[in-house]
């Protein structure tokens, strides 16, 4: 690999990057939104690219029903295009390059008029090397203010917080190849976690103050665990609205794209800590400092306590009781096959090993029973019992202490560098267990495939054709007989808006519309998808890596036909 195939991190003469604004657009405003590259301190000076200049990008307020025109001007590093994720707009704007549009060469523009059919809390991205480009910084939030004022409980403020991380090394964002995406593996894990852009957030609330939080995570693959220490937490919203019941929760877990509105009580003075919770460690975010109030807190706080009922979730739980038990229209399995690791046979060898947990080894070719995956074959290697540290391909002693060297199976990979993240039993990975495997993977020795169980397609070669109107039952099958079984997260764009009906056969107790689901590893997951926006949508996993992959399809929705007169 050459210099010239890598993207560029030169920081000389970029403008220090901004916070983002909020700006309140109303229906038929023009709006302009730039793309560049700008310089950010963060464990060295880094080259970022940024909308209008801030990372995050402006947070747009809007009303429901408005429409509103963006002018896109890209002067980053790479053509590309914005996708307004999550809305229902016309499919024309829905920014997926070579098919809704063509891509916005660096030094171009592009007009696109977007609409908000749906209230709640979207988000704006690129879908050109979305591995490269919004790591670099390129996302930016959106809150759909709804036409009923009671849609929402009563909350005193509101705050958009976006969720990251970036891998720096050396003062530069780990480096990326002009040529194609890395780390495939599993997705790029940062080294260094974001919240609104920052390392760490520092807020302020007042006591007795209840203030909505509005949440998405914009990492490649990382999955956040968000959680808040010192304060009371109500789910109220997700990815499309307000979920069927509020309920008061501990933590809020989100696969990359999937959004949440919590609203949070601030009952106690002193410090509340926002924190990632993983099964091995706790990642601390920043705080709020809670000042005492001077004339009793927020008018909100009153109301807090009351959960709510969404009628119109209640009655689609109602509707939707047929679809729970009838066969599935279509069976879309998530498969993967590791060249990298496994070429086209497995050669036999005496010892095999897991690559994601080297304690795992067995004598005869099987897979993992904590991961799934494929062991591979074990080389036999030696090493002092004193200094683990040295090693030898053949019989020998230890230059240190003399030692006789003993023999030791040990797996073709080195040691776990980062935080460690043993299986749980829950299907998720919550770091990068193979970090050398997964630096060195890229879409020739990593495959991702989407397979439409009726046909036998794959990824782009799937032509699935709805109508508007249609009640489509998916089921998504997450197959541990793969070589790297993991979780997705799987989008749909904007044809319409989905509802989970049952994960591995259990009922979803609490709907929620959504355009995005987390399917772990193993896991089945039914889907009903509410179709209502004609044109070519794309799907696909949203683990970055994965979709420049080529982990993605587009299908055909046609309008409904007019009827004979």
């Amino acid at each position: 690999m050459t210099d010239h195939d890598l993207f560029s991190t030169e920081t000389a003469g970029l403008a220090q990057v901004s916070g983002p604004q909020l700006i309140r657009l109303a229906d038929g405003d023009r709006y302009g939104l730039s793309i560049g590259p700008v310089r950010k301190e963060l464990d060295g000076d880094l080259r970022m690219l940024a909308y209008n200049g801030s990372i995050p990008g402006p947070t747009l307020y809007v009303s429901q029903g408005s429409r509103i025109t963006v002018d896109v001007r890209n002067d980053g590093d790479v053509e590309t295009t914005v996708h307004w994720h999550g809305l229902r707009l016309e499919n024309r704007f829905d920014g997926v390059p070579h098919e809704t549009q063509e891509p916005i060469p660096v030094g171009g523009g592009y007009r696109c008029q977007v609409q908000f059919p749906d209230a709640g809390f979207y988000w704006y991205h690129p879908h050109m090397r979305e591995d490269f480009a919004q790591e670099m910084g390129l996302y930016g939030t959106i809150v759909v203010e709804p036409t009923d004022p009671a849609y929402w409980p009563a909350v005193d403020r509101e705050l958009t917080i976006t969720l990251d991380d970036l891998l720096v090394e050396d003062g530069h964002i780990a480096a990326f190849h002009r040529s194609g995406p890395n780390f495939t593996a599993m997705g790029r894990f940062g080294n260094v976690l974001l919240i609104s852009g920052e390392t760490t957030y520092a807020g302020t609330a007042t006591l007795g103050e209840v203030v909505r939080l509005y949440l998405v995570n914009t990492a490649n693959t990382r999955l956040f665990n968000f959680a808040l220490r010192g304060a009371r937490m109500k789910l109220i919203g997700g990815d499309s609205g307000r979920y069927e019941r509020e309920t008061f929760v501990e933590d809020v877990l989100l696969a990359p794209s999937e959004r949440a509105v919590v609203d949070v009580l601030f009952d106690a003075p002193g410090e509340v800590r926002l924190e990632h919770r993983t099964p091995d460690r706790v990642y601390d975010l920043g705080a709020f400092s809670v000042a005492s109030a001077g004339e009793g807190g927020g008018a909100a706080a009153g109301s807090f306590a009351t959960l709510r009922t969404d009628p119109d979730l209640t009655a689609e739980h109602r509707l939707i009781e047929h679809d729970l038990d009838r066969p599935p229209d279509k069976v879309l399995a998530f498969v993967s096959k590791m060249p990298l690791l496994y070429g086209e046979d497995v050669a036999p060898a005496s010892s095999y090993v897991c690559p994601m947990h080297p304690e795992v080894t067995a004598t005869e070719p099987s897979t993992c029973p904590i991961c799934g995956m494929r062991l591979i074959a074990a080389t036999v290697t030696y090493v002092c019992p004193m200094h683990p540290d040295v090693t030898a391909s053949g019989p020998s002693t230890c230059p240190q202490c003399g030692m006789k060297l003993v023999p030791s199976d040990t797996a073709p990979v080195p040691a776990h560098d980062g935080p460690q993240s043993n299986d749980h039993g829950d299907g998720l990975e919550w770091e990068d267990l193979m970090p050398e495997i997964n630096r060195a993977s890229d879409p020739s020795n990593m495959v991702w495939q989407l397979i439409d169980r009726e046909t036998g397609a794959e990824n782009g070669a799937i032509d699935w054709t709805f109508t508007v109107g249609d009640r489509v039952k998916i089921r998504l099958v997450n197959e541990m007989d793969s070589d790297h079984p993991m979780h997705h997260p799987f989008h749909i764009h904007g044809a319409g808006r989905f509802l989970v009906l049952s994960r591995d056969d259990v009922p979803e107790s609490n709907l929620v519309w959504k355009d995005t689901v987390l399917l772990r590893a193993g896991q089945t997951v039914d889907i009903l998808l509410d179709v209502s926006n004609p044109g070519l949508w794309m799907a696909h996993c949203h683990i970055a890596e994965h979709t420049e992959s080529g982990m993605m399809f587009s299908f055909t929705v046609a309008r409904h036909p007019e009827p004979v007169r």
